[in-house]
Parts: structure tokens; sequence; C-alpha cells
């Protein structure tokens, strides 16, 4: 598989990282499209791939683009490169935000995968939804499945409003969860225990949890409830988040990750 890239940054680097770990493409079918000359460097030297400041230059030939550039440079981006894509090419962009519409309109090509993942596709642990236009061929689906299973869970949704919703839900959630261990670490600290005894017991805590969720396949409810003895220290706690309106907090925090992805959408 011939693949180019336009942006070099850290999503984009998990992304080649994975397809050249998986070996859905060799070094020597890559080409990534990057402003800047350290990024370029490093992605030579760590990876052997071309790296090359013209856009037009990472295009040709290949047959999956990743659109990988910042939201706000979306515009100029599309603007520089709609008259160099060919008409075999599929466009697959992770940019947060970015409606199909929007992709196919800028680059006057009608091939595009839309992707949401999220920051832990860097270890291969990451939970991606994306969808695709009916124009993108069989083959160039399948590819980009190929490339999405690379950086961990993928899920494939024929309604474009659920790439919303994944943003407010995964792509944003590493965030939710990233606090929540933090204050828990924070808390075992104001008891008392030591930062990296606090940071060990919460970290496999949080993992262990989520195995279970995952390998039981039980409500999450349910397994709550084989830890909570009636007036014992679990349903002490449980009653400080309620108090606390835990629950509406965490709903209230997503519904608004999901109404400001809906706002960013309708500006680009």
């Amino acid at each position: 598989m011939r693949v180019s890239f336009i942006g070099g940054g850290v999503m984009a680097e998990a992304i080649l990282a994975g397809i050249l770990d998986a070996s859905l493409a060799a070094p020597a079918d890559v080409r990534i499209g990057e402003p800047l000359e350290l990024r370029r460097a490093h992605l030579r030297a760590e990876y052997g791939v071309a790296a090359v400041e013209s856009n037009a230059d990472a295009l040709a030939g290949a047959e999956m683009v990743v659109l990988a550039v910042k939201p706000q440079g979306l515009a100029g981006v599309m603007a520089d490169i709609r008259d160099d894509l060919e008409a075999g090419q599929t466009v697959l962009s992770i940019i947060a935000g970015a409606r199909m519409d929007t992709l196919v309109s800028g680059l006057g090509h009608s091939s595009v995968v839309r992707v949401m993942p999220n920051t832990p596709a860097q270890i291969g642990a990451g939970m991606t939804v994306w969808t695709a236009t009916e124009d993108v061929p069989d083959e160039n689906v399948e590819a980009s499945r190929e490339i999405l299973r690379t950086l961990g869970e993928e899920i494939y949704v024929s309604d474009e409003k659920y790439i919303d919703m994944a943003t407010a839900v995964s792509a944003s959630g590493p965030a939710y969860v990233f606090l929540f261990i933090e204050a828990m670490i924070d808390a075992g600290v104001y008891l008392g225990m030591p930062r990296d005894i606090s940071r060990k017991l919460v970290l496999q805590t949080v993992i262990g949890s989520a195995r279970l969720v995952d390998e039981s396949g039980r409500h999450p409810a349910d397994l709550k409830d084989m830890v909570t003895s009636p007036g014992g220290t679990t349903a002490e706690a449980l009653m400080a988040f309620e108090q606390g309106s835990f629950r509406g907090v965490v709903m209230d925090a997503v519904s608004a990750a999901y109404e400001k992805s809906k706002a960013l959408g309708e500006k680009s």
C-alpha cells in the first residue's frame, strides 16, 4: 500500500508506526508532507520514510492520503492539495470537527474517510470511530480498516452524527480518565501514602477494573454492587460521590463536549 501523509505530527506518527509495524506498507511506500524541518528530520531518521516540504510531492503516487493537520490549518491545506489529488486516491482525515461535506467540498474530491481516533492510539490501545463516503472503493474501505486496527479497536458507523458523539465520549474521554486518575492519586497522598505507591495502586485498579468490565461482559452496576458491602467503606465513598453529583457532572461534561464538537463542525 502506498501511503502519503499531509502533516507529520504526533497522531500521524502513531498511524505511521502502526502501518509499518503491521507491514501494511514499507518505508519506501510512505511519503510525508511536513512544513517543519525538525519533524521531517525526525521522521526520516526514526522510520526511514521520505519526508518532504511540498504537499504535492508527498501526494504523488499514493493510494491512501492521510490528512493530519491542525483544524485551523485545514482550509489552507485543502486549497493547496485539491488540484493534486488523483481520482483513485482516498483521503483519510483525522481532523477533529471536519465534516464530510466540508472535506468533499474543500478538496473537490468525493472519496473521503472521516476518522476520530484518541490518544491511546499512540501505544496501539486506541478507540477509533470512522465512516466513509459512498465513493470510497471497497478495497480502500478495507485498507482504511486495516490501518485503523493498528491503532487499537475500531468501529465503523454509517451515520456521521455518531462521529461528533464519539468525539465527546472516546476522543475527549482519555482526559476525563486522566483527571480521575490524578484525583485518586492525590487522594492517596492526602491520606499519607507515598506518591509512587498511590500511583501504582490507582493505575492497576483502573486497568484491572476496565478489563473486568470488558472480559466479564457484566453491567458496571453489577460489578460495583459486588464491591459494595452494606454499611461498609465503599458504600460510604459512593454516598460521597452521589452527594457531589458525580454522575451528573460526568454526563454534563460529555454533553458539553458533544455540543462543542458540533459547533466546531458548523464553523469548518
